[in-house]
């Protein structure tokens, strides 16, 4: 199974595909690339809205995900700021319903969680994890890249169960 985790965001969205099951059989996860797509600030909203749309799109066919866990907003004070970021995270889900990729959401309490077993783990605890369950030779970057991929990891390590002896380290 491959999962596409997204990390949303006007600026930076981050990516992260894995391998699920495959290779030495299940319980096997592995990365299969990670990234950010970009947009230019100080250009109108709707081009970049526009490019993050074109870009995922680019990324269900270059990957083929089975899945794609992507990671809920969260807002504490200010709205103003996240309601760009919602309209990116709009259409995010837009690109992958158009491919017909399931989508899961996650907080960032159980992306941490899932990954750290701590639902208020550092940044530097959440890197550190991603890095070593994926075998990874050095942390991915930029943060967003590798904040991706511990949502992609997320749904692996909830999704049915299918990863309950790699959370157990068998």
């Amino acid at each position: 199974m491959i999962i596409l985790g997204i990390d949303p965001g006007v600026g930076i969205v981050g990516y992260g595909a894995l391998s699920v099951g495959r290779g030495a059989g299940r319980g096997h996860i592995s990365a299969i690339g990670h990234g950010v797509i970009t947009t230019p600030p100080n250009t109108d909203i709707c081009i970049r809205l526009e490019e993050i749309y074109s870009d995922m799109l680019t990324l269900a066919d270059k990957f083929h995900p089975d899945a794609a866990a992507v990671e809920e907003l969260f807002f504490v004070n200010n709205t103003t700021t996240g309601i760009p970021v919602a309209e990116a995270r709009g259409v995010i889900l837009l690109a992958l319903t158009r491919k017909k990729i399931p989508v899961f959401e996650y907080t960032p309490m159980q992306v941490k969680t899932a990954v750290t077993g701590y639902g208020k783990a550092t940044k530097k605890q959440m890197m550190d994890q991603v890095t070593l369950r994926l075998g990874l030779p050095e942390t991915p970057k930029p943060d967003d890249a590798a904040d991706a991929l511990a949502i992609a990891m997320c749904h692996a390590f909830t999704s049915a169960g299918s990863m309950a002896s790699f959370r157990r380290g068998i």
